[in-house]
């Protein structure tokens, strides 16, 4: 018996979506919320990734001793993530857990957010960013995103300003929680082995009493220009370079050609820009990738290189950009496109990696797309595919930073 796929939605709004496999030997389970740092006031930037650290600080019924002691004792890979447009919750246990699993990511997603325990995380986060403000490509990625969409609300940082976070009050956060996590915002997906009907069940008696409430995201497009930007830190010995520019959004059917594009320019490994930079021993790190947004998307170019050779080294970067709108071939596209179906074969292999995939899918498009589906996709994609792409997204404009020990 193949893959099957059944959805359906609560009363409340709560969406169920679930990928049998009636072979697989997990289960997983996942709460996706479509709220991140772009769907926050300036004035609490970081209150999402905040709020995600405050979700394993306990329910009203379970204190945040309980919630690691009740996932452990499953034998769960449990965790969260934030990112700039969503804010996930999962677990992965073996079958007979499923609905211990789904009762307790169920408590994870409506917290007590004790004062208590407000003021102790809150010393956690500002740590956090404390430490992330010793790592170049974190100081450098999150000023390339500011500079880049300027006002645009995907402008703001996942982690938030310390000023942010200090400033931030417990009353504040709970607003945003309960504007932000109703059930007509959430899917919970499911995979692997399971019984549809009986987790449909489970989900009305652990989130069916959730108040009815949904939060609609402006997703108005950027206004872009191009800029370059040179920053200092003594500290440092590598200059750091990152740059931004237009690509298709995550609703654009575009974006698969885009994929396959960044994997022929800027792969880890047989790309062009390996060939032109690390091969060559002129950048350390050379890479090129994409970034499907809400309403938008970006493609996106770093170098690590020594001081002395990074002009050399983005000079040769925009020159491959400009060179690819040229003479793609149909060697190195096949060669990116197997590369993307064994990832995509491998990470769709388990329930866990398939329950983020279906999850990401639905935060953008509210859809259900097969692994099958991706690897006819990606199949049909050809050098048309890849010319037409560039006509349309032709690397202009580019918003450029560099972060090194002296002026780039």
């Amino acid at each position: 018996m193949g893959l099957v796929y059944q959805t359906t939605t609560l009363g409340n709004g709560l969406t169920i979506s679930a990928e049998i496999n009636p072979d697989a030997h997990s289960f997983a389970a996942g709460f996706f919320v479509r709220t991140g740092s772009r769907d926050e006031p300036p004035e609490i930037n970081g209150v999402s990734h905040f709020l995600e650290h405050m979700m394993f600080k306990g329910s009203d019924r379970y204190t945040w001793e309980d919630v690691n002691r009740i996932f452990d004792q499953m034998g769960a890979r449990y965790n969260a993530f934030t990112s700039q447009e969503m804010t996930a919750y999962y677990a992965n246990v073996i079958p007979e857990f499923s609905e211990c699993a789904i009762e307790h990511l169920s408590h994870l997603l409506r917290p007590a957010i004790r004062p208590s325990d407000f003021e102790t995380e809150r010393k956690v986060i500002l740590e956090e960013i404390a430490m992330y403000l010793d790592d170049p490509g974190h100081v450098i990625y999150e000023k390339l995103m500011q500079l880049h969409f300027g006002t645009h609300p995907l402008g703001m940082s996942v982690l938030g300003p310390a000023e942010s976070i200090q400033r931030m009050t417990h009353e504040q956060m709970r607003a945003y929680f309960d504007e932000h996590y109703g059930p007509g915002n959430t899917v919970l997906v499911v995979t692997g082995r399971l019984d549809f009907d009986q987790v449909v069940r489970w989900a009305e008696k652990y989130c069916g009493h959730w108040e009815p409430r949904s939060c609609p995201r402006t997703t108005a497009p950027p206004v872009l220009r191009a800029s370059r930007h040179n920053l200092t830190d003594e500290k440092i010995n590598r200059q750091y370079t990152m740059a931004l520019t237009p690509g298709p959004s995550a609703q654009d059917d575009r974006r698969f050609a885009a994929r396959v594009l960044a994997d022929v320019i800027g792969d880890s490994e047989g790309s062009r820009l390996y060939w032109a930079l690390v091969d060559k021993a002129i950048a350390e790190e050379a890479d090129f990738g994409f970034y499907p947004h809400d309403g938008c998307g970006s493609f996106y170019l770093s170098l690590v290189t020594d001081p002395q050779k990074q002009e050399q080294a983005l000079r040769i970067a925009l020159d491959e950009l400009e060179r690819v709108k040229q003479d793609l071939n149909e060697d190195e596209i096949l060669r990116a496109k197997n590369k993307i179906a064994s990832s995509l074969v491998l990470g769709g292999e388990l329930p866990l990696g398939r329950m983020r995939a279906i999850g990401n899918q639905w935060i953008y498009t509210g859809t259900y797309r097969s692994l099958d589906e991706d690897m006819q996709i990606l199949s049909r994609i050809d050098a048309d595919a890849l010319r037409s792409l560039i006509q349309s997204f032709p690397f202009d404009p580019m918003t450029i930073v560099t972060l090194g020990p002296k002026s780039g």
